[in-house]
């Protein structure tokens, strides 16, 4: 399971009841081999029903931010997904049957797909037509939940952020009916500086409405309330200074992210990453979280706190990823790249030749392959018509010997 979606999961566990994916650390081997068949243009090898569209966007996403152009039939995958409302499930195996009140789309997954799709261009339409469906879900705080109707948490909020970014439309001036914006929303889930944790963000309130620290929420928050998406790009930084704490009326959303950031530094200082916060496996490293708190920190300025953390990243990322599939090289393409680090030499790996392996390869990688194997046969052909050249060549010269040793007779 991804780990920006593990606490959106979680939390929607009770609504979907038995249907819901059970949590998984980070860190578990490969899931076995799923009972149902891979669709061809999809990436990853595991049960895709409850990431399919996350983990495809997340792929896309990270290959068009490498200047890789993605397979046609992936991204025709991805829009094959959509609804004639806008929105996109998590996956829906029979996409020529219409969508209806079973098909449980959620704003997660149509919120990663608008990102992706408006990364790759040429998709306006059905950007536009998930948004449309984004801004009718919007909250009367200004927040988004995980499905309809749901409670605002942080981390559907900032994706809905993240896309309405990537479409070019200012977070700040969608406003909700009671004329809430999304970094309201996630300022009310932002835990006061002078608690205990002062700076995170929750999830959510708890039942008595107290906020307990996420590092995956706040990771998530730290870019939303910088009005980014998945992928900002080195030195694309939106809060200049030291991470601090700072809250208070005149607090704005780029203080929030600086509070927010200093929570993640102080989190990693001990180990260099973070924990998993799942039951059972609370002393694991969460290579998936630590990547997306690199990709904050950078976001906010602060780069010089992803020294640590990076480097146990390059150390054991890329083999939490081989189990992990195409969502978490993603995530590490992303910390690569907004750190400045080349991800095609990530600790001795090439994050990007690992990503395309999971799925269909690039176009570009196509032709690169078929331009190679072409080179390949003409060699081939070349070396075979030297040798010919050659045996014909001595076949004449042993000829013309011969006849010249013959004696004539008298």
């Amino acid at each position: 399971m991804n780990v920006r979606r593990t606490a959106a999961v979680l939390a929607v566990t009770a609504v979907l009841g038995a249907a819901a994916a059970p949590a998984v650390a980070d860190d578990a081997s490969p899931s076995p081999s799923p009972s149902v068949a891979i669709p061809s243009g999809l990436y990853g090898d595991t049960d895709p029903a409850y990431d399919g569209v996350w983990r495809q966007s997340l792929a896309l996403t990270a290959q068009d931010l490498v200047g890789e152009k993605p397979a046609a039939q992936a991204v025709d995958w991805l829009v094959g997904q959509q609804c004639s409302d806008g929105a996109f499930p998590a996956y829906r195996a029979d996409t020529t049957a219409q969508c209806d009140a079973q098909t449980q789309v959620d704003t997660n997954s149509t919120a990663a797909a608008v990102q992706a799709l408006a990364a790759l261009g040429g998709h306006d339409a059905e950007t536009v037509h998930a948004l449309r469906w984004l801004k009718d879900a919007q909250n009367d705080d200004g927040g988004w939940g995980y499905t309809t109707n749901g409670p605002s948490d942080a981390n559907s909020t900032s994706v809905v952020i993240g896309a309405l970014a990537a479409v070019g439309d200012d977070p700040e001036e969608q406003r909700s009916a009671e004329g809430n914006t999304p970094y309201d929303a996630l300022r009310a889930l932002a835990v006061p500086c002078g608690e205990e944790d002062g700076g995170a963000f929750a999830y959510q309130p708890d039942a008595k409405g107290a906020l307990t620290a996420n590092a995956d929420a706040t990771a998530a928050a730290v870019l939303g309330s910088l009005g980014k998406g998945f992928a900002p790009g080195a030195g694309e930084s939106g809060a200049a200074g030291a991470a601090e704490c700072v809250d208070g009326d005149d607090a704005s959303p780029a203080d929030a992210a600086r509070g927010g950031a200093a929570h993640l530094t102080e989190a990693m200082a001990k180990d260099g990453y973070l924990t998993s916060v799942l039951p059972g496996a609370e002393d694991q490293p969460d290579y998936g979280n630590t990547a997306d708190a690199v990709v904050a920190l950078a976001a906010a300025g602060a780069t010089g706190d992803t020294a640590e953390p990076l480097a146990r990243l390059k150390e054991h990322g890329p083999a939490w990823a081989a189990g992990a599939g195409p969502a978490a090289y993603a995530q590490l393409v992303f910390a690569a790249h907004a750190t400045g680090t080349d991800p095609r030499d990530f600790g001795g790996t090439d994050l990007v030749k690992a990503l395309n392996a999971t799925g269909p390869q690039p176009e570009a990688a196509e032709s690169a392959a078929a331009e190679e194997t072409s080179e390949e046969d003409g060699s081939a052909l070349g070396i075979t018509l030297i040798v010919a050249a050659f045996l014909v060549a001595g076949l004449g010269i042993g000829i013309f010997l011969s006849l010249r040793g013959r004696k004539r007779r008298p």
